[in-house]
């Protein structure tokens, strides 16, 4: 009949117990006849009260140290916020610079109140206004275009990346609507200008809120464009860039009646401006435009003689 391990470990204790065998602790560690039993046996015999590791939990243990998780995706831009301005018909980027994304996914969103549009996701587009499309730019910028932008185009936007919980990078998209007046002498916006045969016609354009200055300013006549007309001569334009916009003047000598009409300045096909010229014959209105400032003519001055002459009389009377 065999003997469990537990059994021949309680008779072998009790005979040394019966001996009167004293143990030092110096020889348990030297020649005690411990020493000699077999790892194993004390293993099953303490098996009941604590549980040793096993070679397999061992392995199991190195593999949980040994496992790494896949790096969290973040952006390039730690304020998380952008605010982009672009001019009106102007095409625009709106850039989401993501590093470790790996399997992860980018979208863009358009964010109205309470509505979310939904604008792209991936490298695949799903608005239906076909201006709005994915640019990726390696190696980790994720481009929303936005091609000829106008007012409506100016809002939130938000691009999302599909990990837990969502990370999301704010856009305000600013669009600024170019300002462009003809002004007079004395700088105020003006729709009539009045000249005498053979004076220059000069005209001033001032255009403004153009976030980056252009010189692209075209004047016409009527249809017919000026900057590079030859066929009558006399005609030049000036433009110089400002802060933020541009002044630009036309410039057309020896003005005749053929010049009257409508005169147009124009910022690409953005925003414009137009005043009337009239070159006048005979009789002129009391204030003119001929290069040296307005004059009185000799009926107005006679007229406003009479009106005071009058007004001394009544009060004398």
């Amino acid at each position: 009949m065999k003997l469990p391990a537990n059994g021949v470990a309680a008779i072998y204790l009790l005979l040394h117990c019966v001996s009167g065998s004293v143990l030092k602790s110096s020889a348990l560690q030297s020649s005690s006849p411990f020493m000699s039993l077999p790892r194993n046996f004390w293993q099953e015999i303490s098996v009941p009260y604590t549980d040793l590791p096993s070679d397999d939990d061992e392995q199991e243990d190195e593999s949980a140290e040994s496992t790494t998780h896949d790096p969290y995706p973040f952006f390039d831009d730690a304020n998380m916020t952008a605010n982009v301005t672009t001019q009106l018909g102007a095409d625009v980027y709106l850039h989401c610079r993501v590093n470790d994304l790996r399997e992860r996914t980018v979208s863009w969103v358009r964010r109205k109140g309470d509505e979310i549009h939904l604008i792209t996701v991936g490298r695949q587009t799903y608005s239906s206004d076909s201006r709005y499309s994915l640019q990726y730019q390696p190696p980790n910028d994720w481009q929303l275009l936005i091609q000829y932008s106008n007012e409506r185009d100016e809002g939130h936007y938000e691009c999302q990346i599909s990990s837990y919980p969502p990370l999301v990078y704010l856009v305000y998209l600013l669009v600024v609507v170019p300002r462009v007046e003809i002004i007079d002498e004395r700088g105020q916006a003006t729709l009539d200008k009045f000249y005498k045969p053979g004076s220059t016609i000069e005209l001033k354009c001032i255009i403004s809120r153009v976030p980056q200055p252009t010189s692209y300013v075209t004047w016409k006549h009527g249809m017919r464009m000026l900057n590079y007309d030859t066929s009558r001569g006399g005609i030049s334009v000036k433009t110089d860039l400002l802060p933020g916009g541009a002044m630009s003047r036309l410039y057309i000598a020896n003005a005749n009646r053929h010049d009257t009409g409508n005169y147009t300045c124009a910022l690409a096909d953005i925003a414009q401006a137009t005043v009337s010229v009239h070159v006048l014959n005979g009789e002129n209105p009391a204030a003119m435009q001929h290069g040296s400032g307005p004059q009185w003519q000799p009926l107005a001055g006679l007229i406003m003689f009479v009106q005071l002459l009058l007004l001394c009389l009544n009060t004398v009377r």
